[in-house]
């Protein structure tokens, strides 16, 4: 997803971009197109060896349980739908589990949140984009992506620290996030900015993981009884530029708390 965004934010400033995939179709290709990759990728990128002709995406899509293909995310079209299918494929993920409407809850509110961050605060003509897949194995889990490339967390939250939330000024991109998800922060002040907040408190009862892409840093946050903590988070700084926020949720579909 994170290729796919910043592929399309490379082309939205002229320069030429050229993906080359060289296995072709059988390959990391073909994944892709399953997933509707190249429907969403910008007419102006050149792909080689080629385009596919065919998008999996278009002929296959429903037919996998364990799948919600890539789903465009744009305030001028914005598909109220997209919270509740992912967290459909989630709840049936459990099966007959005891608890599949409970984690269906949680999911439907962890995505409806993200999902609304972007209509709201995204401030940017390029599309957001959602993912959903279930990896099956010994320990299930399913990965939930979300990418935005527009003004990003740290761009709209920083400016509003001096006046807002001064004590906080001196803080490091991975201590604001955690604070975020923790406490909720919002440029706009207090009682507001409880997006995050709510994710990860749904979130957390399922011991999901999350990665953070920010512009130019990544940051990773393990479940460490029932908190997101400090000595539990990963910050890696001075990565190439992507711009936006691009979360990666991580969860566990046999156990919980």
């Amino acid at each position: 997803m994170r290729l796919l965004s910043l592929a399309n934010q490379l082309d939205s400033t002229t320069r030429r971009v050229t993906l080359n995939f060289q296995e072709g179709l059988p390959g990391t290709m073909g994944y892709l197109n399953r997933l509707g990759f190249f429907d969403h990728l910008a007419r102006g990128i050149d792909v080689l060896p080629a385009r596919p002709q065919e998008s999996g995406a278009s002929i296959f899509r429903g037919q996998n349980s364990d799948l919600v293909e890539i789903a465009r995310i744009n305030p001028s079209c914005c598909d109220r739908t997209l919270p509740g299918r992912l967290a459909d494929v989630i709840e049936h993920s459990v099966g007959d589990l005891q608890d599949s409407k409970t984690i269906g809850h949680v999911a439907f509110t962890v995505f409806g949140e993200l999902i609304d961050n972007i209509f709201q605060h995204s401030s940017t003509l390029l599309d957001g984009f959602a993912a959903l897949q279930v990896y099956g194995g010994r320990r299930r889990k399913a990965i939930v992506v979300v990418s935005d490339s527009g003004l990003g967390l740290m761009e709209t939250l920083r400016p509003a620290l001096c006046t807002e939330y001064p004590a906080l000024q001196h803080l490091s991109d991975a201590h604001l996030l955690l604070r975020a998800f923790r406490e909720g922060l919002s440029r706009h002040g207090q009682g507001r900015g409880c997006g995050l907040k709510t994710s990860a408190e749904q979130a957390i009862k399922y011991n999901a993981s999350v990665e953070v892409r920010l512009p130019q840093s990544r940051i990773q946050l393990a479940a460490n009884h029932g908190q997101y903590e400090l000595n539990t988070t990963f910050c890696v700084e001075g990565l190439p530029l992507v711009w936006g926020t691009h979360y990666c949720f991580s969860f566990g579909l046999d156990t919980h708390r």
